[in-house]
């Protein structure tokens, strides 16, 4: 079994083009599917999921390939979160297609132990990455990737490393933040070159004694230390804790939803408006720690650009709100009514704006529950 699994492996690496070609055509084909499966939802649901998990694996085999650089930079005992996660919300829709159709209004019980789940894998990686910010929901690492390799040691995400210039002159580093090992390491390179390639040959002793010489001001390597909880809060103060509770709401917001709904039921404001304090609480949190000027250097944090991309990409989440009930029921459907009534007269645009809002009021229907993670 091992074995098929690492001759899989090194087909899609060796492969990888005619992979993504073979998946797009895949994915294509679902809009073929024959008729009969009109007629009941889980035969072209459980065919996505099944081919959103198989690129997913796909993906992960891809993004996990030992570089010529790093050959033992893939971990393979390490948890493929990402992928764990990317699994689980292919399998969402079609958890809900299936209860939905076997078990009616209980079928949020289902949903929830799916959103639950994602919870708990979110929040252990949240936790294992340091307490960096998840990009799109884990999915993607969070990997700051900095040409400066010296420089990108001092930092994970938006934290400073042990021994980081952030905690003032650390063991390599003299009282104006120069580094005397990279100077005298270029004195020495530069002064010695030529003795040291004139002498090496005719005096084995003393070409070893400049090995040792060369080992002792050698840096030591430094042992990179993930971020603990401790660690974010001694050293970014009340900024720290807003950070982390911002990404635990963010974490935990789809599942509050499908639990208020479950209390309250689908058409009721409360989970609709609940979901959104959050979002905004979690925001303004965020906000507030990469924002602030009001507190001292060392506590401020400066989002990767990467980061800052994720945190468009959760405003632009927003706007999943104007598809949720009941405010998709009592005022979006109306205005893409009238703005249909109001094209429909225009040649082509008329058609496609009809075959548009059919195409939204028809998702909106069939996926009543919209996570947005």
């Amino acid at each position: 079994m091992c074995e098929s699994m690492e001759a899989y492996k090194t087909w899609v690496r060796r492969n990888k083009d005619y992979v993504h070609s073979l998946e797009s055509l895949a994915n294509g084909l679902t809009w073929l599917l024959p008729e009969r499966f009109s007629t009941s939802e889980i035969g072209p649901e459980a065919v996505t999921a099944i081919l959103g998990i198989v690129t997913a694996i796909n993906e992960h085999i891809i993004d996990t390939t030992p570089s010529e650089r790093h050959p033992g930079s893939a971990d393979p005992l390490s948890f493929p979160y990402g992928l764990c996660i990317s699994a689980l919300k292919d399998l969402e829709t079609l958890v809900e297609v299936i209860a939905e159709q076997y078990y009616g209004d209980k079928k949020w019980n289902f949903i929830a132990v799916t959103e639950a789940i994602k919870v708990i894998v979110r929040l252990a990686l949240f936790r294992n990455s340091g307490y960096k910010m998840l990009l799109h929901g884990g999915e993607t690492p969070n990997v700051e990737i900095s040409s400066d390799d010296t420089g990108s040691q001092h930092r994970i995400g938006g934290f400073p490393r042990p021994g980081g210039h952030h905690h003032g002159a650390g063991l390599l580093q003299n009282n104006h933040g120069s580094n005397p090992w990279t100077i005298e390491r270029r004195a020495l390179s530069a002064l010695s070159r030529f003795g040291e390639s004139a002498r090496m040959v005719s005096d084995p002793v003393w070409f070893q004694r400049i090995q040792q010489q060369h080992a002792i001001m050698a840096p030591p390597t430094s042992v990179i230390k993930r971020p603990t909880l401790s660690m974010i809060l001694s050293e970014k103060g009340v900024n720290g804790a807003l950070f982390v509770l911002g990404e635990i709401l963010f974490i935990t917001r789809p599942l509050i939803y499908v639990l208020f709904i479950r209390r309250y039921g689908i058409r009721s404001w409360i989970p609709w408006f609940l979901s959104l304090g959050v979002d905004f609480i979690g925001y303004g949190f965020l906000s507030h720690v990469t924002k602030s000027r009001m507190v001292e250097r060392e506590q401020w944090f400066h989002l990767s650009a990467s980061e800052k991309d994720e945190v468009k990409r959760r405003k632009l989440l927003w706007a999943l709100y104007l598809m949720r009930e009941p405010f998709f029921s009592k005022y979006t459907r109306q205005k893409l009514a009238s703005t249909e009534s109001l094209l429909e007269p225009v040649p082509l645009i008329g058609t496609l704006t009809s075959k548009l809002v059919e195409l939204i009021i028809g998702a909106q229907t069939r996926y009543t529950y919209m996570s947005g993670s």
